[in-house]
């Protein structure tokens, strides 16, 4: 029997971008052009799965593998992502119903969905669809995610870079407030990503690696918020080392159950919209104490800052990008490859694999024994834990003293379909 013709992928990046998302494209990319004779085209969608709804597909053809081989120290997302959610198949089959018209019109035979918790719950139904609807289609969900949320992995690409540079950020802001302190700004409040999980904001504790050392209070969202605790602690930071460093991550939650920073309004995923605790908990050492302070947001620059990046974040990336085409190429379908620990000391890992039935729309918290008992900072377990993951750099080239990034041509995809597809 004559062997049939390579079918071609699809491949997108979905919700907030790390530093590390684009060397997992690389990594899906390179590998389907490994394997010419069983994989045709790779087609990304222009801002994740609205570029398959709306057809508006980037042909990855058109780029030199120099420029393909540029995104593994390129930041942000060379595609453009989304924040779009799609709904059960009873409520809306319409959107359904595309995705396979689009996919057969341009005979696309594998879905690469780079993202994270809500990611993984679109490449799951990407994959129950194409049984559905009789359509064979191999659903592989490439995971991502700053918050290190996602169960059945030890760690999420794009977490070690951004604790890399909170841990980093933390240090440095504590050495400038403490030379400041005797006549200055006394307290330093730090806002990180987090929003029901604290990795980010236990990352900043690697920092402190001795009494006395920023951050001297971590604030999680796993810890009921207590304002006469925290005031104390403050306070008493400050009268024995001359200044206090915070971090604070932006889910932390009162005794009622409510966001510090609340801003009263939804995400396209309906998650609440967050509107800066750094200011809120700035404001009341001020009020309660009277020391004067200063706040910062890391916001956009955390997770965009790939001058700093973790080379293990950066490996881990690609790896798993790779082994998500290599999944398919092997027949897999409704799974993601995931991270496996090996050892702390010295530092191993693997490649495994997970169902997405039992990732997707599930979040793994940080552990109570990462915590201290005051609740306050992270714990030896904690530390051996991080530590292992912001290790190594791995620069960006510089020109002209500025990092230089990829920028793809992204040529379209000639449309076949007549209908439009408004999202």
């Amino acid at each position: 029997m004559p062997k049939s013709a390579p079918r071609n992928a699809f491949y997108a990046q979905s919700g907030g971008v790390t530093a590390v998302i684009n060397a997992s494209a690389c990594g899906v990319i390179e590998t389907c052009r490994k394997h010419r004779s069983r994989i045709g085209k790779v087609y990304a969608g222009r801002h994740g799965i609205v570029g398959a709804l709306t057809e508006d597909l980037i042909d990855t053809s058109k780029e030199s593998p120099a420029a393909i081989r540029a995104l593994r120290h390129t930041p942000a997302g060379a595609f453009g992502s989304a924040r779009y959610k799609l709904k059960p198949y009873e409520e809306d089959a319409t959107q359904y119903e595309r995705l396979i018209e689009v996919f057969k019109a341009h005979d696309i035979g594998y879905f690469f969905y780079n993202g994270g918790g809500d990611s993984a719950d679109t490449c799951l139904k990407v994959a129950q669809l194409g049984e559905r609807l009789g359509y064979p289609i191999q659903a592989i969900h490439v995971p991502k995610t700053v918050d290190n949320d996602l169960p059945l992995t030890d760690c999420c690409p794009g977490f070690g870079s951004v604790a890399k540079y909170v841990a980093v950020s933390i240090r440095e802001a504590g050495f400038d407030v403490a030379s400041m302190a005797k006549t200055s700004t006394k307290v330093f409040v730090m806002e990180v990503m987090g929003r029901h999980a604290g990795w980010i904001a236990a990352a900043g504790g690697l920092a402190a690696e001795k009494a006395g050392d920023a951050p001297h209070v971590i604030l999680f969202p796993e810890i009921t918020f207590d304002e006469e605790k925290f005031c104390a602690r403050v306070q008493a930071t400050v009268e024995k080392y001359g200044y206090c460093a915070i971090v604070v991550s932006e889910g932390v939650k009162n005794s009622e159950g409510k966001f510090l920073s609340d801003a009263g309004v939804r995400d396209a995923f309906g998650h609440a919209q967050l509107g800066g605790v750094g200011p809120v908990i700035a404001q009341l050492i001020k009020s309660r104490l009277g020391y004067k302070y200063h706040w910062a947001v890391a916001d956009y620059l955390q997770r965009a800052a790939r001058h700093i990046a973790s080379k293990v974040d950066v490996e881990q990336a690609y790896a798993v990008g790779r082994a998500a085409v290599e999944l398919a190429l092997k027949g897999e379908n409704s799974v993601m490859p995931t991270i496996v620990r090996v050892s702390d000391k010295p530092y191993r890992w693997k490649i495994g694999t997970a169902p997405l039935d039992k990732i997707a729309n599930r979040e793994k918290m940080l552990p109570r024994d990462f915590i201290t008992p005051d609740g306050f900072h992270i714990t030896a377990k904690a530390r051996r834990y991080l530590a292992p993951l912001i290790r190594g750099e791995d620069y960006p080239p510089y020109k002209d003293g500025l990092p230089q990034y990829v920028q793809l041509r992204n040529a379209p995809v000639r449309k076949k379909l007549k209908t439009t597809f408004m999202v």
